[in-house]
């Protein structure tokens, strides 16, 4: 891409983001308007007609005010804009409206460039039709009639269209087969029976709440059913004598046994047609129990009528293959199933039609990232020259030669960087692993080839860090360090914003600072990103867009199990280092009960009377009336009092930026001996002199997020230990969970774990991963599938990459349709 086009595709990541689940994200997105209009004068600048500039603007001004339906209308009109432009993502593209003409308005004159460059058309159409118009779009109302009540429910989820509820998989399911008598219902379990209406007693409660409870009796006994907020016509509905199917939790009370709320059916009305009784029936997600009756019947017209209407999207031979059922037998399996139905494997998800589901999104969700991975592949980008000359000048600038893992890592960075393709390349390795030692080797490639680079760090305190070591190594070589933050004087600011843009500054160091808009390059050939995880979409957009399709390196030190970096970075390559360099000293993990508390804490005392220092890690801010745990505040004063002659700093969140990194300092220079804090410390920098880390309410931590804490100490050549303090009882979860921190160093091991215990958006962080939420699918149960799911897209893709071919026609419409929503995985290297 040439001419403003690189400029405007920086826009498309957060706008994927937005726009994920049905723009289930969009109130998320902050200063829009102003990253829209800023994008907008560089692409002016660079020949894009003043007219479609503003027409940009436009679309998106005052964004920040505006409400959620006004945000999702402005987003549709702004991807409208921008369609004749860039060729739009699949799931985008579905999403464009045409936005109307905007009349210019009188503004303050620009000077416009010499000469005004007119865009290519896109040559080959999107892959998949701009609008949805398949039945699965159809709205439910007006097609259905639908109770007021259920139907402000239904808005309020977000459920609008036959879609949204074909596709809304049942929770659990209830087995109401076999009718019990009253006397054979257990107190605690849920259960049917027959029986009469004996009595009916009506009442109020406050404010006009009128309540009913109905006695229902058969020949072994009887039971009290309560209905709090009855309607008026309940009581008629209950007539002495009649009978019902009833079902519920019965619960013993001191008045006596009680099913409150149940679903309560006319014995006469009950046949083989029923939907309620009789039979599994299923329970929906998100509807309390009152609720499910009027969803269920909703779901039930909307299978029979839908179910048979919706195109399978797999062609007939990939099912056979492997051995898939067709989608609709699949869909009204898992909404009402039939037959001898196994209640274990529904409740477990793993009958055939739930498998052939859970296939569909795993599969689709492995075809967008290979159609979008294809789409940033054929982009032009920088084709450095990389030769073993330049390699071996570069390593030799680092005072310790890399380890097998790293130089692994770095040959793979290296050939991407030779490609003319934009390198987005994921750099994934354990705390300590020297991930920043590949980074820097690859920004001296970089620097070689006359171009500029840039990294980017959660935390000032970190990014000095990154500054101070790599100027360290470079300043023989004669590159320039610079360094950018928001704590800088306004001289040094403009400095180094100078300097930077006049390309003195070879390798920027910074933190969001460097997103801003004066912030400008030379020559911007790589940005690497330190703990993506803690940046938004558009942040990493911002400082993409300052170059043109500049190669992109991101890290993480969070281990991420290989499916669900399969899942999640599908379209980016991955480089792992597995192994840490030698040397480092491995750190030993203690659990302690509560009666063992001052045992950990004479391991404390120890390391602080040879000169170490200690981390206290709290779960908490301030006392929480749900959680009985202690506060990090409470705690900073509980440890000043136990060790009254150490200095005790304290660090958590809600801290300014500079509060927090004056404390870091501190601690840093040993001005500080006990550093109290939250998780805040997870990604920090290092202190080689903390030997010890105490963990109060370990059991209340992930897997992953235990890890990291613990990587901050065992950072010198001094043993460290790492004590978890369990505060009170214990989940078998919770103690399976502190065994293996126990047990196991290994990160990646740690994290497979996690994953299993407790699902990948905690892993990830599911508000910055960009992982879709699966509702059938589960990354930790279905490992086997989600490798065929990955290895039958790319082969689709690799073979039609348009999905063009007539066998594809299904894939195509299901993207716009079903999917498109699901597949912005907003990942910018």
């Amino acid at each position: 891409m040439t001419g403003p086009a690189p400029i405007l595709h920086a826009l498309l990541p957060p706008l994927r983001y937005a726009a994920r689940d049905a723009f289930a994200h969009v109130h998320t997105l902050k200063g829009f308007d102003a990253l829209v209009a800023g994008a907008a004068q560089r692409a002016l600048r660079a020949g894009l007609p003043a007219a479609v500039a503003q027409q940009l603007s436009e679309c998106v001004k005052g964004f920040d005010a505006m409400a959620d339906p006004a945000r999702v209308q402005a987003l549709r009109a702004l991807l409208g804009v921008l369609q004749p432009l860039l060729e739009l993502p699949p799931e985008l593209a579905a999403l464009a409206t045409a936005a109307p003409p905007v009349e210019p308005k009188p503004v303050a004159r620009v000077k416009k460039p010499p000469r005004q460059r007119s865009i290519p058309a896109t040559q080959a159409p999107p892959p998949v039709a701009a609008v949805p118009t398949g039945p699965l779009s159809t709205p439910l109302s007006p097609t259905f009639r639908i109770h007021p009540k259920l139907a402000a429910l239904l808005a309020k989820k977000g459920l609008s269209q036959v879609a949204h509820v074909l596709f809304l998989m049942p929770r659990a399911y209830e087995d109401r087969r076999q009718l019990r008598t009253l006397a054979q219902l257990v107190p605690g379990e849920r259960g049917s029976a027959l029986a009469t209406v004996r009595r009916v007693e009506e009442g109020f409660i406050g404010r006009g709440r009128r309540t009913l409870k109905v006695v229902f009796g058969d020949a072994t006994g009887s039971i009290a059913a309560p209905f709090f907020n009855a309607a008026p016509w309940m009581k008629a509905r209950f007539a002495l004598g009649k009978s019902f199917i009833i079902s519920g939790e019965l619960k013993a009370t001191p008045y006596g046994r009680e099913m409150a709320h149940p679903e309560a059916e006319p014995a006469d009305d009950v046949g083989s047609g029923s939907i309620h009784f009789e039979r599994v029936v299923p329970l929906y997600p998100g509807f309390e129990r009152g609720e499910q009756r009027g969803i269920r019947e909703l779901a039930h017209r909307v299978v029979e009528r839908f179910a048979g209407a919706v195109d399978d999207p797999l062609p007939d031979a990939l099912r056979a293959k492997l051995g898939l059922p067709a989608l609709e037998a699949a869909l009204r399996h898992i909404h009402f199933p039939e037959g001898e139905v196994s209640l274990p494997a529904l409740a477990d998800w793993r009958t055939p039609a739930h498998r052939r589901l859970a296939f569909d999104e795993l599969f689709f969700l492995q075809l967008g990232l290979a159609l979008r991975r294809h789409d940033v592949k054929v982009e032009p980008g920088i084709a450095f020259r990389v030769d073993d000359a330049m390699l071996n000048e570069a390593l030799a600038k680092l005072p310790w030669p890399l380890t097998p893992a790293q130089a692994r890592a770095l040959g793979e960075i290296a050939a991407d960087m030779r490609e003319a393709e934009p390198m987005n390349r994921l750099l994934q390795g354990d705390v300590g692993s020297g991930k920043t030692a590949v980074a820097l080797v690859a920004a001296l490639l970089a620097l070689a080839n006359g171009y500029q680079a840039a990294v980017m760090a959660p935390t000032e305190i970190l990014a000095e860090q990154h500054a101070r070591t790599m100027q360290q190594l470079l300043i023989r070589a004669g590159v320039e360090v610079g360094l950018v933050t928001g704590s800088l004087s306004a001289k040094a600011k403009r400095e180094a914003r100078a300097r930077l843009a006049m390309g003195r500054v070879g390798l920027a160091v910074g933190t969001h600072a460097l997103l801003e808009d004066d912030v400008q390059f030379a020559k911007l050939g790589l940005v690497v990103i330190d703990e993506q995880h803690r940046f938004g979409v558009m942040q990493r957009a911002l400082l993409q867009q300052k170059g043109a399709r500049p190669d992109v390196l991101v890290m993480t030190a969070t281990p991420i199990p290989r499916t669900l970096a399969m899942a999640a970075y599908g379209d980016l390559d991955l480089s792992v280092i597995d192994a840490l360099p030698p040397g480092r000293t491995p750190i030993v993990t203690r659990v302690f009960g509560e009666r063992a508390r001052p045992q950990a804490w004479s391991a404390v005392s120890r390391e602080l009377a040879a000169g170490r220092q200690a981390y206290v890690i709290y779960p908490l801010v301030d006392e929480s009336e749900k959680l009985d745990l202690k506060s990090a505040v409470e705690g900073a004063a509980q440890v000043q009092q136990a060790f009254p002659d150490r200095r005790v700093g304290l660090l958590h969140g809600r801290m300014k930026a500079a509060e927090k990194d004056a404390v870091m300092r501190a601690f840093r220079d040993h001005q500080l001996d006990i550093l109290v804090a939250t998780t805040v410390v997870e990604v920090g920098v290092d202190v080689p002199n903390a030997t010890v880390m105490v963990i109060e309410g370990a059991e209340r931590f992930g897997l992953s997020q235990l890890h990291q804490l613990r990587g901050r100490v065992g950072r010198g050549a001094h043993a460290s230990q790492c004590l978890l303090l369990a505060g009170g009882p214990r989940s078998a979860v919770g103690r399976e969970r502190l065994a293996v921190m126990e047990s196991s160093s290994d990160g990646f091991v740690i994290a497979e774990k996690d994953l299993e215990l407790r699902g990948p958006g905690e892993l990830l962080g599911t508000r910055q991963s960009g992982l879709p939420e699966l509702a059938v699918a589960n990354l930790a149960r279905d490992q086997d599938l989600l490798a065929v799911a990955r290895r039958e897209a790319l082969a689709v893709v690799d073979a039609d990459p348009r999905l063009a071919r007539p066998e594809h026609a299904g894939m195509r419409r299901a993207l716009v349709e079903r999917w498109a929503g699901k597949l912005a995985l907003a990942r910018i290297g």
